[in-house]
């Protein structure tokens, strides 16, 4: 866990209001506490987010899907049912920078908080609304969930056996991408409220980022008018890139250029492929793809993947294992790269999550606090921030408004 003695983040003086739920939202708020922004997370009394009860596994009580996504913020409840509720959040709104959300389309405007209030009350104040489909065109308003988003966008079509079933990738990425471009979209208004001086509304949606991640794919439909297809771990536009079986378990290949595959036909013993016509251009081999597939397969499967990798690797050709989650985990190089960090939980005790992907060398992201524990942060934050006293605080807990 950082210590509070190290560098402030690059986000130390922001404070934002999480009113997100599942995934995608709490994702993004996460990234923004990462990077040292103040996270107050505000959720139903009594029930919380979603995720609290997504299960199991759990931790003494706590939702591993919850611990994983709602770290570096304060908790507090609040009944946004309640006139009284809203009043409280319109005053949080006040002092915040962002407010992030993912109601349904028009959940804040029939609260009162609309562009207008906004304008009036919070001018500074960077909305950033994250929906299924946004709110124009034929699905506009209706919910989106990361399953039906990788169907509708077409990730599905291109994932899994050539002649098989399309498959869903094994994590919500469409969920996690959208967090990430919602987590951009901050950053950016953020930047530009110190030439304005005033914040604006960002819109996030599940299925522009599932179409946006086609990228590459979508760039070959759009250039050729072919509908892609799937190539189970193959690759649309590289040979050979894919997995091969070995004597006694499978090897991640990734020859990217001609140079590579002039030395991995070596290393495989078979210099004249390179030098074959079919196969010593990647387009030649993007064409053949079936017939050096079978020959690296028919040669792969005479040995050990331990023999290959050594091989392989002194030669300087990219290849891997094909690891499990533990195996990924508990790796090396995981731990060198900070991946796994330890931090104490109020309820939960020492617990285990992913670390943060990246470094700044200046002023460091960091794992500061532990996901909260429903409505821990309510006297804190109401005393604090909207200064009420302890008989008024009582007062909303004994009213159901906290």
């Amino acid at each position: 866990m950082t210590q509070d003695s190290e560098p402030l983040g690059p986000l130390n003086s922001v404070r934002v209001i999480d009113l997100s739920r599942i995934l995608a939202g709490p994702f993004c708020t996460m990234n923004l506490g990462d990077l040292g922004a103040e996270v107050i997370k505000v959720e139903q009394p009594g029930k919380g987010d979603d995720t609290r009860s997504w299960g199991p596994p759990f931790v003494d009580g706590e939702s591993a899907y919850f611990l994983g996504v709602n770290r570096n913020k304060r908790g507090i409840t609040l009944n946004l049912k309640d006139p009284r509720g809203l009043e409280l959040l319109k005053s949080l709104l006040r002092s915040a920078d962002v407010v992030v959300e993912n109601f349904k389309s028009g959940t804040l405007e029939k609260w009162g908080i609309t562009e207008e209030w906004r304008e009036r009350e919070a001018p500074r104040l960077i909305h950033c609304e994250i929906t299924g489909y946004g709110n124009s065109g034929p699905r506009g308003g209706m919910p989106g969930y990361d399953f039906l988003m990788q169907a509708e966008s077409g990730l599905m079509s291109i994932t899994g056996d050539q002649d098989g079933d399309p498959m869903k990738l094994g994590v919500a990425i469409v969920d996690v991408c959208t967090g990430m471009y919602a987590t951009m979209g901050i950053l950016a208004a953020l930047n530009a409220r110190e030439r304005t001086g005033r914040g604006q509304k960002i819109e996030a949606t599940l299925f522009a980022t599932g179409v946006s991640m086609l990228v590459n794919v979508a760039s070959n439909y759009l250039a050729s008018g072919k509908t892609p297809g799937r190539y189970g771990n193959g690759h649309p536009n590289i040979v050979p890139y894919r997995a091969f079986a070995c004597a006694d378990g499978n090897i991640a290949l990734a020859v990217g250029n001609d140079v590579q595959f002039a030395r991995f036909a070596e290393c495989l013993g078979h210099p004249e492929w390179s030098r074959d016509e079919r196969f010593e251009r990647n387009e030649n081999r993007v064409r053949n793809r079936e017939e050096i597939d079978a020959l690296i397969a028919e040669t792969m499967a005479t040995r050990k993947t331990a023999e290959w990798f050594a091989d392989l690797q002194v030669q300087g050709i990219p290849c891997g294992p094909i690891n499990k989650v533990n195996d990924a985990i508990e790796d090396p190089q995981t731990s060198a790269l900070g991946m796994v960090a330890s931090l104490d939980h109020a309820t939960a005790g020492t617990i285990r999550m992913l670390g943060i992907p990246y470094s700044l060398s200046g002023t460091p992201a960091s794992i500061r606090k532990p996901p909260p524990a429903l409505g821990a942060d309510n006297d804190s934050v109401l005393a604090d921030l909207l200064k009420l006293t302890p008989k008024q605080i009582e007062e909303c807990r004994r009213n159901g408004i906290v």
